[in-house]
């Protein structure tokens, strides 16, 4: 049977920002990291992606040390590229370069052996918006409540 390949959502950028589009991105790592990454521990919570040089890159992203690699470990927390055409890097760096807008990562999986990541377009939510989002939550969940207690 083969083992399920692991998917790190980043469920706070969704919770802290309005997505307004996303887009699949390649990302350059090392071997171990791979490993590392299919063991689980991978932290997206406090990365961000900037463009630097006509290129993107992903900055803050924790992929844990794998074990049972010695020497050829790298560091946890180095910035990593992201793989994308040149016109959709254009594009993105334009569109982030707008007031209050900025790429975050909000899924990394694997495709076919390779690590991919879903990056975002984003603008951060005011505190009312979160506030308005977990009273829609409660209001579902109450009605959910009700409707089982009605059978």
């Amino acid at each position: 049977m083969k083992a399920a390949t692991p998917t790190v959502d980043n469920r706070r950028a969704r919770y802290e920002y309005h997505i307004l589009e996303s887009i699949e991105a390649g990302i350059a790592l090392t071997g171990t990291e791979i490993k590392s990454i299919r063991q689980g521990g991978v932290s997206l919570s406090q990365s961000y992606a900037r463009l630097r040089d006509g290129e993107l890159w992903l900055l803050g992203m924790h992929i844990p040390k794998y074990k049972q690699g010695s020497f050829s470990n790298v560091d946890p927390d180095r910035p990593r590229k992201l793989l994308l055409h040149k016109e959709q890097i254009r594009r993105l760096g334009g569109r982030a370069a707008e007031k209050g807008l900025t790429i975050v990562p909000l899924r990394l999986y694997f495709t076919r052996g390779k690590a991919k990541l879903e990056i975002g377009l984003a603008r951060g939510k005011k505190l009312w918006d979160k506030r308005e989002r977990e009273a829609q939550r409660d209001v579902q969940r109450e009605l959910e409540r009700a409707r089982y207690e009605t059978r």
